[in-house]
């Protein structure tokens, strides 16, 4: 598993063993983080969460792409020894929070986060619930994009009035789901959905 683009192109990552996580595979997170690149709000200079974040590949490709600073959630005890030793590989310790906390009962946040990446176990049912927590505990800006990782044939609809897909992609099991609030859409100059 290796950084896609950005100044950490190519490094090699860490990856939990056994069966506890699942990383996202190197070509959804590359779509991914394209589609991030051509959108708004823009991803330089941005704070991200990581939320069940694994092996954290998304949120070590958020800062290889110019992030200011990722906050990963975790309850793996051996992911979250995987992230430590990944963030101190890659050299970005002073940019990361890495915190041994369940997403569906986060604490008070510290201050919200413009890009939230969720990718919860398959068919877990986690992602609804993680969402509602953590906007109620502040991660969530109101500006912010949502993209959360699910199977490519699982049920997923907003749990949080007000927030709506404005894309979803599929690759191979992976379906992307792409979130905004419509009030910052009807506020904004946010782009309309990407076509499939």
């Amino acid at each position: 598993m290796r950084i896609v683009a950005g100044r950490h192109k190519g490094r090699v990552l860490l990856a939990p063993v056994g069966r506890n996580t699942r990383p996202t595979a190197d070509r959804a997170r590359e779509a991914l983080f394209n589609i991030l690149a051509h959108d708004e709000p823009p991803l330089e200079g941005a704070s991200v969460l990581d939320a069940f974040a694994g092996s954290g590949a998304l949120g070590f490709e958020a800062l290889s792409r110019g992030a200011e600073r990722v906050t990963f959630l975790e309850t793996d005890g051996s992911a979250f020894s995987v992230i430590c030793a990944n963030a101190k590989k890659m050299g970005v310790e002073k940019q990361v929070s890495i915190q041994r906390i369940d997403a569906t009962r986060p604490p008070k946040a510290a201050r919200p986060c413009r890009f939230v990446l969720m990718d919860p176990p398959y068919k877990s049912g986690l992602a609804a619930p993680a969402l509602q927590a953590l906007n109620a505990q502040g991660w969530i800006a109101p500006d912010a994009m949502i993209v959360v990782e699910v199977a490519a044939g699982e049920a997923f609809a907003p749990p949080i009035d007000g927030l709506v897909i404005v894309d979803e992609r599929k690759y191979g099991a992976a379906r992307l789901v792409f979130l905004r609030f419509a009030l910052c859409l009807e506020d904004s100059s946010a782009p309309a959905p990407v076509d499939r």
